[in-house]
């Protein structure tokens, strides 16, 4: 039995195809179009028209044979897939969102494959692209195709002219107060980010990072420390300061470190929305106002500088990568461990590194600085982040597939990520406390972003920074330090603590650690070291360094 292929005109199956995308997997856009406009009736009409006009005239511009079917598949998968991730986290598809997508984990991807997904992609994605890889196409000859093309696309292009000129006063304010929209046009802004995000790699991939501060050097008080002088970074992921009990949250979510004599800073900001942002933004001696990719990626970080002063630095990995951070120093990566102890399919519980860090305190001999990658509160599999004794809050969502489960599970989940967060700083402080006869110590947490819980119709994160929600952008920060810390350089909690309200940002922990470090450093800036007046107030004059410097052997 013969099959015959339906025939279709090039013609028609570009307006077919135009019409399945303009009208089925733009759901997100039209929506926030429909609310922008709100009574503009007369000025959504024409947004509408001439908009659906554009994108029909768009297609059917590269209708042309042999690249038609490639194309328009393209087209209809990057939808479908763009579609699935707006409606569901409200997410945008720009630029930043790419890269993260491109340097994502085969265990963080496999948490977004859920059984909905590959229903939504069956649907919305294999289906059309199947109808539109079977039929034939009838192309005319290259003159007739383009005069045939050009009488559709001219009246096309005429009729979205006619109408923004028309309702120009109306679509402008309204389009200027609401920019965001327009990133949700599907299938086009999706795959502009992707080729800007090529477009960038191709620019960034011959970097060379210029050295940074190679005179760094011991300040006179680490120079004559009487023990190592150690301070512990932790990188954390995704955890909202709205979250933190310490912050005012309700609910007890720290209930180990409101035991402990720690500062929290009530009033920090990230750098951005996402990890690939944020993290080597943090490590950086950019704020998030002059910090972009490219000008991370040419100059040396934080581990650098202290390197170059004689601190020995290391980088431990529980999460998706360090971003190009540790490239010049020594790294450990527990996911390739895999530890059937604590992982499961490369992806460790941050109990893992609390399981090694006694043994690497103990074997210090000198001056260290160490950074823990959390994996923290990544989402969507909140229930995947934390132990059964962690598990305060009940009911909790125990999918990665937020519509099986109610806004009270999917935050009960996400609040005890934030108790095992907590459960584990408690622990590096204790084992820090419990050695302080050897090593004089300090611990900064910083999470590296926020994350949207169902505000406002936004799951997860990765916002442009500029629409961000303050779910997003404000971030649990907090330091603690030993008593022999404290003694050397002369900070203290009490001190700390009378500017814990002050506005802080992930631009202050470049300096700041260089303050718990005492590294002299020339791009150190104690204006955005949290710790230098502290110290400075505590500093005992000049003649006297000098003279128990010159006391020393």
């Amino acid at each position: 039995m013969n099959f015959h292929r339906p025939v279709f005109g090039s013609v028609t199956l570009s307006l077919l195809v135009a019409a399945w995308i303009i009208f089925v997997v733009n759901t997100a856009f039209w929506t926030d179009i429909f609310t922008a406009f709100g009574d503009h009736r007369e000025g959504l009409v024409a947004f509408c028209v001439g908009m659906s006009a554009l994108l029909a005239a768009l297609f059917l511009s590269v209708s042309v044979k042999y690249i038609t079917k490639p194309i328009f598949i393209l087209a209809i998968v990057s939808a479908a897939a763009s579609s699935w991730f707006m409606q569901k986290f409200g997410v945008i598809i720009d630029t930043d969102m790419i890269r993260n997508a491109v340097h994502t984990t085969p265990a963080e991807a496999g948490h977004l494959m859920t059984p909905a997904f590959f229903r939504h992609m069956f649907i919305y994605a294999l289906l059309p692209s199947g109808l539109v890889a079977v039929v034939r196409i009838r192309h005319l000859t290259f003159g007739s195709k383009l005069v045939a093309n050009l009488k559709l696309i001219v009246p096309l292009l005429l009729i979205a002219l006619i109408l923004s000129f028309w309702q120009y006063p109306t679509i402008a304010s309204t389009m200027r107060n609401n920019r965001i929209i327009i990133k949700k046009l599907n299938p086009v802004m999706p795959m502009v980010s992707v080729a800007k995000y090529y477009i960038r790699q191709g620019k960034e991939k011959n970097i060379v990072a210029a050295p940074l501060d190679p005179d760094a050097n011991p300040g006179v008080q680490l120079a004559h420390a009487d023990k190592p002088v150690v301070t512990i970074i932790v990188a954390g992921e995704t955890s909202r300061a709205q979250n933190f009990s310490l912050n005012g949250y309700e609910r007890k979510t720290n209930p180990q470190l409101e035991k402990r004599d720690i500062v929290y800073f009530r009033n920090a900001s990230s750098c951005g929305t996402a990890t690939e942002v944020s993290l080597p933004c943090m490590f950086s001696l950019y704020g998030r106002d002059e910090y972009s990719s490219d000008k991370g990626l040419a100059q040396e970080n934080l581990m650098d500088v202290l390197a170059h002063a004689g601190v020995t630095v290391e980088w431990w990995e529980n999460n998706t990568g360090d971003k190009e951070v540790a490239t010049r120093i020594s790294k450990r990566d527990f996911s390739t461990e895999n530890d059937p102890r604590f992982c499961v399919n490369t992806e460790c519980h941050d109990q893992v590194m609390i399981d090694a860090l006694g043994p690497w305190l103990d074997s210090i001999k000198g001056n260290a600085t160490l950074v823990l990658h959390q994996l923290g509160s990544h989402g969507p599999a909140y229930y995947a982040r934390y132990s059964e004794e962690e598990r305060l809050f009940r009911p909790d969502c125990q999918t990665a597939e937020f519509a099986d489960c109610t806004s009270e599970e999917i935050t009960n989940a996400y609040d005890n990520t934030i108790v095992a967060v907590d459960h584990m700083l408690a622990q590096v402080i204790d084992m820090l406390e419990a050695r302080s006869d050897r090593i004089a110590s300090a611990m900064i947490y910083m999470s590296d972003h926020g994350e949207s819980l169902g505000e406002k119709g936004l799951y997860l994160h990765g916002m442009p920074y500029l629409f961000a929600p303050q779910e997003q952008t404000h971030i649990p920060f907090l330091m603690w330090e030993s008593d022999s810390h404290s003694n050397i350089f002369g900070s203290t909690t009490a001190c700390l603590a009378t500017h814990a309200d002050d506005p802080v940002s992930q631009d202050n922990l470049f300096h700041t650690v260089l303050g718990l470090m005492g590294v002299e450093a020339a791009h150190y800036d104690p204006a955005l070291d949290l710790t230098a007046q502290c110290r400075a107030a505590s500093k005992p004059p000049k003649a006297e360094l000098q003279s128990a410097s010159r006391r020393q052997p």
